[in-house]
């Protein structure tokens, strides 16, 4: 859906979008900072009686001077209203910021794994690189340092990327495996979701595993805790080696949430060498968020924005997608959708790739 043909703000409301704009980092650390102090919290279980500042300062042992100072940005936030008499409640936007899962997985991301780097964005935009990475370690990109990063970030990092598959997965892999698929090389494990979902879901499915040394040793020890040990394999290795060859002889190939960590050609080289490791009449399954595809402009907005991560941080060169750009990788590796199916979990569509007929 097409969120953006026409501005609809008068000019005093783009006016004040362009101060919020302008505040953002400011805007954001506040809202945490109101959020992780307890803040927020106090005021909310005031409820409708509403609470003064005083009474704030009291039980969350902050000293006056920085509650009022974050009550009163809060204000202007949004995230708080204050009566004649002095008494703060919450609104609604307050209520999202304490609760919201999406809000606190999308807040702590972006303050854990991306703050800091965000300020080298005009740097990568010229570069191609990741030149914000350095705030988080010395690796070319994120991925090869994920197993290695501070465990605080590394949670935050996590959360983020699992919480949307989480929700996908029990959907998805009714339509995954509805066609007798049972020898899978799932591309991009990570800490192996993927792989134990395939290995709950039925007893004859097997998953290899494909992945850099480091993710595919978290995956490795996750399942031999779990006892499915048996029922996945691993393959390490560096995808972006042309020179390494895929393991072949898979009736399919699984990506989920992991071709938008690779540039355009990048895209083209992988699904070609994924042809390699699948039968002739195999298939490629791949799990994707497009912001193009998006039932709701919030979604949209948070996928648009997450692409600047991969910009200034993950590798310098992907991004969340338009659906189109990521359809023509495909068609130009010698495939073609057999099927797309959007609308899955919260915002990801399921692209069913094959070969395209002689």
């Amino acid at each position: 859906m097409n969120f953006y043909k026409k501005d609809n703000r008068s000019a005093i409301e783009a006016k004040h979008m362009a101060q919020v704009i302008a505040f953002g980092p400011v805007i954001f650390q506040v809202a945490k900072v109101a959020r992780d102090k307890g803040i927020l919290k106090v005021i909310e279980d005031s409820r409708s009686a509403g609470v003064t500042l005083q009474e704030v300062v009291e039980k969350t042992g902050v000293a006056e001077y920085g509650v009022r100072i974050i009550l009163e940005s809060s204000l202007g936030i949004g995230l708080v209203l204050v009566d004649d008499n002095g008494r703060y409640t919450l609104t609604k936007t307050g209520y999202f910021i304490l609760h919201d899962p999406l809000t606190i997985v999308n807040m702590d991301f972006v303050h854990d794994v991306c703050y800091k780097g965000l300020f080298h964005l005009d740097k990568s935009i010229e570069t191609g690189k990741p030149e914000g990475l350095k705030e988080l370690g010395n690796w070319p990109t994120v991925y090869e340092g994920l197993s290695q990063l501070p465990p605080h970030i590394q949670k935050s990092w996590f959360a983020f990327d699992h919480f949307f598959s989480d929700i996908a997965f029990p959907e998805v892999i009714q339509h995954v495996y509805k066609d007798g698929v049972k020898n899978m090389l799932e591309i991009g494990g990570n800490t192996g979701k993927w792989a134990i979902a395939s290995a709950r879901f039925a007893d004859d499915i097997h998953v290899t595993i494909m992945d850099l040394p480091g993710q595919s040793d978290m995956a490795k020890k996750k399942l031999e805790e779990l006892g499915l040990s048996d029922r996945v394999s691993f393959f390490p290795t560096n995808v972006l080696d042309e020179s390494q060859p895929f393991p072949k002889g898979f009736d399919a190939v699984w990506m989920s949430q992991f071709l938008d960590c690779f540039s355009e050609k990048e895209i083209v080289s992988i699904m070609k060498r994924c042809g390699e490791a699948i039968h002739d009449d195999g298939y490629i399954f791949i799990l994707e968020a497009f912001w193009d595809t998006q039932r709701f402009e919030t979604a949209a907005f948070c996928l648009q924005q997450t692409s600047v991560y991969f910009t200034a941080i993950a590798n310098g060169n992907s991004q969340m997608y338009d659906s189109r750009v990521f359809i023509r990788c495909i068609e130009e590796a010698g495939f073609e959708i057999a099927e797309q199916v959007d609308g899955i979990g919260l915002s990801h569509t399921l692209l069913k790739c094959r070969k395209k007929s002689a």
